[in-house]
């Protein structure tokens, strides 16, 4: 799976919504950017279907970045599956962050496209994407995901 193929199926998952409402731009690219992070998690979640075995995997949230080409092997998809357990517990604490990760981390957007899409300053999303990685990375580690 590549980039390509994620924004090919984030933009089949747009096309089939019976009738969007996209308020501007920003709206819209938050919406891609919730597709994408599902298009990538469901990826991840089939690669992890298969049997398991092993200790408790290990995530550096900082080197856990979409490249241009995703080669996924099991110990990343359970990463991602972890991640995203993770960002649903963020949610419920502060749907800022967890919206400021959607961006940045599955929507590859800057400070500023992510500003713009929260309604925030990019210096806000600065530290908004810094609470988050700090809270992602102490919520992943108490699960044993990280180091």
């Amino acid at each position: 799976m590549n980039t390509t193929a994620i924004v090919h199926e984030a933009y089949l998952k747009l096309a089939g919504q019976s009738s969007p409402a996209y308020q501007d731009r920003a709206h819209f690219f938050g919406v891609a950017a919730k597709a994408m992070r599902h298009v990538f998690l469901d990826y991840a979640k089939a690669r992890t279907r298969q049997k398991r075995g092993g200790d408790a995997v290990h995530v550096d949230i900082d080197e856990l970045q979409i490249g241009t080409d995703i080669s996924m092997g099991l110990e990343e998809a359970e990463q991602i599956v972890a991640m995203d357990e993770a960002l649903a517990r963020l949610t419920e604490e502060n749907p800022r962050l967890a919206q400021v990760v959607e961006c940045r981390f599955f929507g590859g957007m800057t400070n500023e496209d992510t500003a713009a899409v929260t309604g925030t300053s990019p210096a806000t999303v600065k530290r908004d994407w810094n609470a988050a990685r700090t809270l992602l990375f102490a919520d992943l580690k108490a699960r044993g995901f990280a180091q």
